[in-house]
């Protein structure tokens, strides 16, 4: 079960990677953002900066608890953020 579930995952991943490489080669080459969504999930293939990884890594102001990936696609966790939450827990 285990083994279905990561081969489901791993084809799902690679389905969206896909999807949104496709989202950027359709348009025209001065139209080409290397960022947005597709089917609701953030892709990002700008080069990372460390302002950028801070951004998306350690920003407790940000509402957000996920975040998209600094570079590739989906999201990653706003550590900052859940710090935060957890300290108001606490």
């Amino acid at each position: 079960m285990k083994r279905a579930i990561n081969i489901v995952a791993t084809a799902a991943s690679m389905i969206l990677l896909a999807l949104a490489l496709w989202d950027q080669l359709v348009r025209d080459p001065e139209h080409r953002t290397r960022h947005g969504q597709v089917f609701g999930v953030p892709y990002d293939f700008r080069r990372p900066t460390l302002s950028k990884i801070k951004e998306r890594f350690w920003d407790p102001q940000d509402s957000r608890l996920l975040t998209p990936h600094v570079f590739g696609v989906g999201w990653s966790v706003n550590v900052g953020r859940l710090a935060a939450l957890v300290r108001g827990i606490i």
